[in-house]
């Protein structure tokens, strides 16, 4: 089982960037906690090299890079993915891509004992990303797709922990039910998941590794979204 692995998550407001490794004194850990959005494409490079530097570790002795695949910020997915492959292919490792929300639900349990969680991350433009998830003991089971809707059309399964950052914007809009856990996906919670999801063969090769959007339609780049308007039949003449 790997023992040295690197973890970050860019997928909110907040940078976490995180080193698990073993020396002769047993299982050491480092965290960093900073800026995110777009100061993550400028800080997570430095954050993690610092924290290897720290630790005493270079890059090539790594196991595996796991990073926050999303949902999430559309900028800070790609942000962190980028950064994955780029280290992970100059280095020669694979990679874990790990879904954010399941990372709130690692948060969630690791903070209340909850092994059932809804986990929901703000998804802005008025609406929130959901995923529900159970804990069989050993491994995280999600349970459905990972969705997108407004607050209130939200539905709580009985029994269920809600944890994500959706409290502060949406609190009063949605429905009452279950307890409610402030929390943001965490490069700690990732490198809690990963042992399991490397031994369930989720470590991928640098260029299999991708963001995860919901959102699809919103990602489109500048540059497409000009070119569908330039290729748009002009509005009949009366």
């Amino acid at each position: 089982m790997p023992h040295n692995l690197l973890a970050f998550d860019t997928s909110t407001e907040t940078l976490s960037v995180a080193l698990a490794w073993r020396d002769g004194g047993g299982a050491r850990l480092l965290e960093h906690t900073g800026e995110g959005g777009r100061a993550s494409s400028a800080a997570l490079i430095p954050a993690a090299m610092d924290l290897l530097r720290q630790a005493g570790l270079p890059l090539t002795r790594l196991d595996a890079i796991v990073f926050g695949q999303g949902p999430g910020s559309f900028t800070g997915l790609r942000t962190a993915c980028a950064v994955a492959q780029g280290l992970a292919w100059g280095a020669g490792l694979p990679l874990v891509p790990v879904e954010t929300t399941l990372a709130l639900a690692e948060v969630a349990r690791q903070r209340t004992g909850a092994v059932q969680v809804l986990a929901l991350l703000d998804a802005r433009m008025d609406e929130v990303y959901r995923a529900a998830y159970r804990f069989d003991g050993l491994l995280w089971h999600r349970l459905g797709p990972i969705a997108v809707a407004r607050p209130e059309a939200l539905e709580i399964p009985p029994g269920f922990v809600l944890a994500g950052n959706v409290f502060d914007a949406y609190g009063e809009r949605l429905p009452a039910g279950g307890t409610r856990v402030a929390a943001l996906p965490t490069a700690a919670a990732l490198l809690r998941l990963a042992p399991a999801l490397i031994a369930a063969g989720a470590a991928v090769p640098p260029e299999q590794a991708l963001p995860l959007y919901i959102r699809d339609k919103v990602a489109h780049t500048t540059q497409e979204r000009l070119a569908s308007r330039t290729s748009a039949p002009a509005a009949p003449t009366p």
